[in-house]
């Protein structure tokens, strides 16, 4: 039985780097910093600030990020009299490294925990619930987005802090817009998905008349990007409060058809065997995508015209049978180990990566100019944070109320943790998107392929609930 903890929890773990938020959203393209191996990192703290008690943190993050980090960990000392012994890694070791750290019994006192582990972290003893030091300390989570930091409590306690709240939102390339005579979407009014096939079709393109398209409508990476198309048609992966697959919905079927059909029967997207050759993201960056996703945690390298050398701006994903727009939205967040030997230090220095004012301000770019994430502060998001963007102190797209509206559910705009979120692991979906492209590529239906693989994907999911 333990090994069948420790290998569920190994897939909990690397969830941490895939489907969470923060960092690249293609399988295509690697970290910022992947180059380098996951490494020990310490911060380099004032001569003053290396008195007192030790803290011990690891996290996962790109070169941008783990400088805001030391940054941080530095001020952290500065003011604590402490010393923060940080660790840093890159997103795709994270996963495997944590799960030996907990094999090893040697975890850090504070590390990333998402969602989907919180169950399982804490009945296997992983995680301190800081409620009572949050409390006794008067650490005030008030202002802290509700949503995200519900999604640390498990059984009344407060099992983590969040790092960040994203959106996996929709962007648009305004230059294929301008040059097809195109109205720029409408962010108060998504297009049904029939107005967005024809916004598609007219995006299409052969650009250089040599016979074949260079241009598309739109562009799809089918493991982060199917969600959309499924909440916005009243349907998703699992029902029954997580327990049962549901791929066999004509609702589930019905949203995969009108994906595929963006491929199959429009051709506004590229083939299967297209993307092989050049991956949809790099599409997008090379300007001959009309649509793509955008995580917030693209908003910095995406206004960066180094990167992204046209014009671009948020809006809306297309509606289906609902009438109503979603996006999926994730977190990751800071934990305390259960072993440490100074809860309350390693509980301040969780809460001031999370909450406090001085690291919202730094990672949302209100200090700085960059921004990897929106503030987990709700009052700091609604007013210094949309200030900073309105004065132009803040790189970001016009449209950034989208991103604001699905993450806080309004004007129209819902969004939802995916279902891998509330299982003990994601096997089941990986399963899933292992045979997509036979539907994507016209090898078998959407029904066809959702009957073949829907019992397979139940013994997983069983599977796994039975080895929590």
């Amino acid at each position: 039985m333990k090994k069948k903890v420790l290998a569920t929890l190994l897939v909990a773990a690397m969830a941490l780097g895939s489907l969470t938020a923060c960092g690249n959203t293609s399988n295509e393209t690697a970290n910022t910093g992947a180059e380098s191996t996951a490494t020990e990192t310490k911060t380099d703290a004032p001569a003053e600030s290396k008195g007192g008690e030790t803290v011990s943190i690891y996290v996962f993050g790109n070169d941008q990020e783990q400088a805001m980090y030391k940054d941080l960990f530095s001020r952290f000392e500065a003011a604590n009299n402490c010393k923060v012994e940080a660790q840093f890694s890159i997103k795709d070791d994270y996963g495997t490294t944590i799960t030996g750290m907990m094999t090893a019994k040697n975890l850090p006192d504070v590390f990333y925990m998402g969602p989907e582990n919180v169950k399982a972290y804490v009945e296997n003893g992983y995680v301190l619930d800081m409620k009572p030091v949050l409390e006794s300390a008067g650490l005030d989570t008030s202002d802290i987005l509700g949503g995200t930091l519900g999604a640390y409590e498990y059984k009344g306690g407060q099992y983590g802090l969040p790092h960040d709240s994203s959106v996996f939102a929709y962007a648009y390339n305004k230059d294929l817009f301008d040059a097809a005579g195109l109205a720029y979407p409408d962010p108060n009014k998504p297009y049904t998905y029939d107005e967005f096939v024809e916004v598609c079709k007219a995006l299409t393109k052969d650009t250089d008349g040599d016979g074949e398209v260079d241009q598309w409508g739109c562009a799809f990476w089918p493991n982060l990007m199917i969600q959309p198309w499924l909440y916005s048609n009243g349907t998703s992966f699992l029902k029954d409060e997580y327990k049962t697959i549901n791929v066999t919905d004509p609702a589930f079927v019905e949203a995969m058809d009108k994906m595929v059909a963006l491929t199959t029967q429009y051709g506004v997207t590229p083939t299967v065997e297209q993307e092989q050759g050049t991956g949809v993201y790099q599409r997008w960056i090379d300007g001959t995508i009309g649509f793509y996703a955008c995580g917030t945690w693209d908003i910095a390298a995406f206004m960066d015209p180094e990167v992204v050398g046209f014009g671009w701006d948020l809006c809306a994903y297309p509606t289906l049978s609902t009438g109503e727009t979603y996006a999926w939205c994730g977190t990751v967040g800071y934990c305390v180990s259960a072993n440490t030997k100074n809860a309350d230090l390693a509980t301040k220095l969780a809460y001031y990566m999370s909450a406090s004012d001085e690291a919202m301000k730094l990672e949302s770019g209100i200090e700085g100019g960059a921004s990897v994430l929106i503030p987990n502060l709700v009052s700091m998001a609604n007013e210094e944070f949309a200030q900073a963007i309105t004065d132009g102190t803040l790189k970001y797209p016009d449209n950034y109320k989208v991103l604001f509206n699905y993450l806080n559910n309004q004007n129209g705009y819902k969004s939802r943790f995916n279902d891998e979120t509330f299982t003990p692991n994601a096997e089941w979906l990986n399963l899933f998107f292992e045979g997509i492209d036979r539907v994507r590529s016209g090898q078998l239906s959407s029904a066809e392929y959702c009957n073949e693989v829907a019992a397979q994907m139940q013994e997983l999911l069983d599977e796994a609930y039975e080895n929590e």
